[in-house]
Parts: structure tokens; sequence; C-alpha cells
């Protein structure tokens, strides 16, 4: 039996100080008391309306698992009543990404709306729009919020963006984005909301043309002045931007009172933060915790303050097994469930027949490790080199990945019911973003052949990206390589690249080697040999990627010809990206499908399930870091070359000034 969590609750004393400052307000002829009121807050939900590891979930025994939407709405549901009874006030705000992580958001293309729709009765006030809301583009995404609309869940939600630039008479004009809004609580509080979509979250937004983005610092300062003519107290950014930009915000735009942030998983603020007036705080991801700001704010002296500390209540309310599932969420995320298991057995051919289904025997976890190589990187690019060998009947010589597609670890579990199992909703969850030209979900795996030398300029620019954002990083298989980090720039100019960061001016000898996999099978096992590729080889080579890498390329050659990777079919001509996709089964053979159908591959172990290979659990292989000499002794003897040259010159030509066979005038 599980126990309930108890939830430290204030609204009792609030109104009690309330009363108390009213009497002397009145004492003195002034209505001068402070008017408290709450804010639940939660961001980049990324599809995650189930607890994680859903391997161990289980509604009737206390487990690890941590999250999904039905305790979300057990626990906000609580907390209104309790603050309801005390005449308190309570707002519920998303900073973004409300979808882009599992399987439930394969239901969107096909016109449903699970994630908003179940935040609508729940019940949300207010939310902003995160880069990944565009991943199946703004048509899409209008015809998600119209659909999320069109049920009655009783309680209205703002959808608030205040730098979206939308062409006239495009779908997402049209289904109810606010600029700006004002909500009045019941105390008589006015709260004005903007929301911003930052300018890190937009460069990745890359699906949202012809959505533009305007300068953020620009559209806050006319959303602030907006609001405050429309008489609100206190003026709340909802913001899909992270602290850094957010704070520059709040430093160029005076009268921002809260700015609710998200977009940086790992920036969880606890304590909220505070520069100046204003007060910054941050949620984790995947609905694994509800973030509380208890508020108090006085409307003689304009002035608000943060009441957690002195009330007792935490600033993050962790979903773990000890809350209570709220029966209609329950319920209505079930109906959805049920649409999921139906696209996945035929998405899977029958394979796969309901989400929680184990696909996977491991006695590790399979990690997504930051700027290195990873378990899971070896794992999924192993899995697109010998998938598409095996469905094309061509041998691939090298998979790429990049780490942005990769949304997390994929942990086994550690009940006794799922000790050591991976289910198909974890797996999925970690690897399923995107769609392809088909509409349907999960990014197309595309064919396409590189020369050697495109082959080291690839590597040299993901490094180098990588070093300012890790969503960058390639995993790679078929294949090794070695590289020196401390040769990837010779020096920074002074002007920006991206947000936050200086102009690199690139060696271009950052990867030192590069080696070709020329064994069978997984690559990791004692058997492996390997073939070296020279920088400048002209030689194609028959690469595999996913559609979000291929959509890169033009890109590439745009911004950094110097980079420039020319995607080609196996004769060398240049092909589109379209044509590069791979079909399987009558349809796009997409990532999660290959990844999916490698698990299931795998020998089964003494349960049943297919086994994990334990050469998987090591890594170091295939990405190297070594420390070469560093370029400052390479260039010195190429200055002194230089100095040398143009000495033998100008001795030269003064020679043959003085013997007059030049002549200056």
């Amino acid at each position: 039996m599980r126990g309930n969590r108890t939830l430290l609750f204030t609204a009792g004393r609030c109104q009690a100080v309330i009363a108390l400052l009213m009497f002397a307000a009145g004492m003195a002829g002034g209505e001068t008391a402070e008017r408290c009121f709450t804010i639940l807050h939660t961001n980049d939900e990324h599809s995650a309306l189930l607890p994680t590891p859903y391997a161990d979930y289980h509604p009737e025994e206390d487990n690890p698992s941590v999250g999904g939407f039905a305790r979300l709405g057990r626990v906000i549901g609580d907390i209104r009543l309790a603050k309801s009874e005390a005449g308190e006030p309570v707002i519920v705000t998303s900073a973004g990404d409300v979808v882009g992580g599992s399987p439930y958001m394969w239901l969107i293309p096909d016109g449903e709306a699970p994630e908003l729709t179940l935040m609508r009765r729940i019940g949300y006030d207010v939310v902003t729009i995160g880069n990944h809301d565009f991943d199946y583009g703004p048509e899409v995404l209008a015809q998600y919020y119209r659909t999320a609309a069109n049920f009655d869940t009783g309680h209205d939600i703002a959808i608030v963006s205040s730098n979206l630039v939308i062409p006239e008479g495009h779908p997402l004009g049209d289904c109810g984005i606010l600029d700006t809004h004002v909500v009045v609580l019941d105390n008589g509080l006015r709260l004005g909301f903007f929301g911003l979509l930052g300018k890190n979250a937009a460069k990745l937004a890359a699906g949202k043309a012809p959505i533009e983005i305007s300068d953020p610092v620009t559209a806050a300062r006319t959303a602030v002045q907006r609001l405050r003519n429309m008489g609100a107290e206190v003026v709340i950014g909802v913001t899909h931007a992270g602290f850094p930009e957010d704070e520059a915000v709040a430093k160029a735009v005076p009268g921002i009172d809260i700015m609710l942030t998200g977009h940086f998983h790992q920036m969880v603020m606890d304590p909220p933060m505070r520069v100046g007036q204003t007060i910054f705080a941050q949620s984790s991801a995947y609905t694994q915790q509800l973030g509380v700001l208890e508020l108090a704010f006085n409307p003689v002296s304009g002035t608000l303050r943060v009441r957690n500390e002195e009330t007792g209540q935490p600033f993050h309310v962790t979903l773990d097994a000890a809350i209570e599932n709220d029966p209609e969420i329950e319920q209505a995320l079930g109906e959805y469930t049920e649409k999921l298991n139906s696209m996945v057995s035929r998405l899977t051919g029958g394979a796969v027949a309901h989400i929680q289904d184990m696909v996977l025997h491991t006695d590790f976890a399979l990690r997504a490790t930051a700027g290195r190589e990873s378990i899971l990187g070896n794992f999924v690019t192993d899995a697109m080199r010998l998938v598409v060998s095996d469905k094309i009947g061509e041998k691939v010589d090298f998979a790429i990945q990049a780490n942005g597609v990769l949304r997390g670890d994929v942990k086994p579990g550690t009940m006794p019911y799922s000790l050591n199992q991976i289910n198909f909703y974890d797996l999925a969850s970690s690897i399923g973003l995107g769609t392809g030209y088909d509409g349907t979900p999960g990014y197309p795996l595309a064919s396409i052949y590189l020369t050697g030398n495109e082959i080291y300029r690839m590597l040299e620019l993901s490094l180098l990206l990588a070093s300012y954002a890790d969503v960058f990083f390639l995993q790679l298989s078929g294949g090794r390589f070695s590289y020196d980090p401390s040769r990837l720039v010779l020096f920074e100019l002074p002007f920006s690249l991206m947000e936050g960061a200086r102009m690199p001016v690139p060696s271009f000898r950052a990867v030192r080697t590069v080696e070709r996999f020329t064994g069978s099978g997984p690559q990791g096992r004692t058997d492996d040999a390997y073939q070296p590729v020279s920088r400048g080889d002209k030689t194609l080579y028959h690469v595999v990627c996913d559609a979000y890498i291929l959509s890169f390329f033009p890109r590439i050659a745009d911004m950094f010809p110097v980079y420039k990777v020319i995607p080609k079919d196996r004769h060398g001509n240049p092909i589109v990206n379209r044509d590069a996709i791979i079909h399987s089964g009558g349809g796009e053979l997409k990532f999660w499908q290959a990844v999916v159908a490698y698990a299931l591959s795998q020998p089964p172990g003494e349960d049943g399930l297919p086994a994990m290979p334990n050469h998987y659990a090591r890594t170091g292989s295939r990405i190297i870091q070594v420390k070469a000499y560093p370029l400052v002794l390479w260039t010195i003897p190429v200055l002194m070359l230089l100095i040398f040259c143009v000495y033998t010159a100008w001795r030269i030509i003064k020679r043959r000034i003085s013997t007059g066979e030049i002549q200056i005038w």
C-alpha cells in the first residue's frame, strides 16, 4: 500500500497575514495588505506523459519511477484545492517544449493533441512555445493547437509567444496565440504574461520556416509596456530561452518581476535566483518535478517577495510513487495509450504490441554521454549500419548520428518484475524524434556517399560546433577516429558566431586519423580490423545518417564553405535530400525502427528476451582523444620560413635596385 505525500500548504497562514494587514491598513486609512498567490510551473515536458523508467512503473506498488501526467494532475489538483479553501489563487504555467520526446508525440500527425489536451484537463493557465514544438512544422503545430482547443476540458489555456513573426495568412496566426495575456486573480491582483523563444532555441527549431523569431529584448520591451498599460501589477515572462538569455533580457528591460524559463534541462533552480528585481525559476524536464513558487505582492510598494522559505514549502515537488494518480487524467491518458499501441503494432509489423512490452535485456544502462563516445551512440549507429545493410543488400561503410537526436539515457528496470529489462516506451523515448516526408513518426534514414576528405571535414565541423553545443557531436559506427580537442581552434575573433560565443578560427587539423572498420557485424569485438582513410582521399564511402543530419549539409555549405560536404549517389553525382531517403516495407525506414529491429535481433538470454552484447558496456575505441604537438610548434617554423622568404626577397630586390635592374620613379 502506497502512502500519500504530505505537501506543505501554507495558505491558511497567508490568509491570517492578509487579515492582519488589512486590519492595520483599515486603521491607517489605506489598503496596504499583501496579496498572496502561488505559481506552479513546469518546462520541457517533451511528451513525457508516463513515469520513467516506465519499465519500473507499477500502479499498485512502490517503485522508483518518476514523473507522469497522472501524478502531475493529482499534485496540481491537491494544491489548487488547498489554496482555494484558503482563498489563495493558483496559476499553472509551462515554459515550452511541450512535445518532442516520447512516442505519444507520434499521435500528433494523426490529428491528436495528447499533451496539451491533458494539460488543459490538469488546469494549466499559460504555456509558451519551445523549439521542439515545431518538430512537425508550423502547419501541424497550428492543427495541434486547434485540436486541443476543441476538447471540452472545462479549463481554458493561453498560448503566449511575443516574438513569433507569423506571415499573414499562415494557419499558425489563426489558432489563438497571444502576444500578451492578463489574468485577474480572485483577490484582484492583475498578472501580465508575455512569452519568448530564445535565440539559441530558435536556431535549433529546424522546422519552423516560414515562421521567424524577432529579437527577444525588443519583443519583451514592447510586451512589458503593453502589459503595464493594461494594468498588470506583476509582469511574468514565460520563456523558452534559458537563464543566460533571460538574464540579459531582464537587465535590458525594466519592469519584469518573474521569468519562468526552460530549454536547458540541467539548469534547475532550487532555490530560484534573483537578479535585480527579477525572480528566475526553472523546474526539471520531463515532468519529473513540479515547481512551486509561493509569492506575496505589496500593492503600495509594488514589491514582490518569495514566501517558500518562511512557510517551509519546497520549491519543487518530486513526482514519485508516493503520489497517487489522478483518476480522470489516468483514464484520459489510457485512451491515448490505446491509440498509440495500435500505431506501434502497425509500424513494427506486429513485433511490438504494447509500449510496455520488454524488448531488451541488459546488465548496464545505455548512457547517452555528452561530448564523447557513448554506449547508446555505439548501439544506435551499429543498428543504422547493420539494419540498412540488411535492408538494401549493400555494405554500409559508416553510420553517424548526432547527440541532439539521442534524448537521454535508456535505463533498465530495477524492480523484481523489470530487473535488467528495457521496454519499448523507454527505448523509443530516447530515439523517436522527428518525422519524415511521408508524415509518419521518426526521422527517416538516408543513404549517401561522401569522399574520405569530406568525412574529415564533417568530423572537424562536428567537433568545432560541439565545443559550443553538444547536440552537434557525432557518434560513429563503421570506423574510428582520433582527435586533439586543443587543436580545434587557432584563436577566436572578438565577434559572435553563436549566442554567447566568439568567432573561432578553426585549425582544420583537430582530427588526427580516420580509419574504416573492415570487419563484419557489430563493431567493438576483439577481431576488429581497420583501414586508414587519408586526408584528401577522394574515394567514395557509403554513409548512412538520418534526415536531421542530412538537413544540415546545405546550411553547412552556405555558412561554412570550407567545410562543404555534398551528399552524392554511388556514382558521385550530387543527390537531393529527398532522393536519399531509404524505403523499406512500402514506407520510409525510420531511425527508431532500425534501432528497435536491431534490439529485437539480438540472441535471447536466459529470460527469453534479446540480450544486449557485453562489448557495448565499454566505450573509447571509436572516438579517441589524443594529445598531438601543439599548433604553436607548427606555426613557429612556418612564421620563421615566411620571415626568411620576405627577407630574401627584400635582399634580392635591394640588390637589383642598386645595380639598376629595377628602376624606381
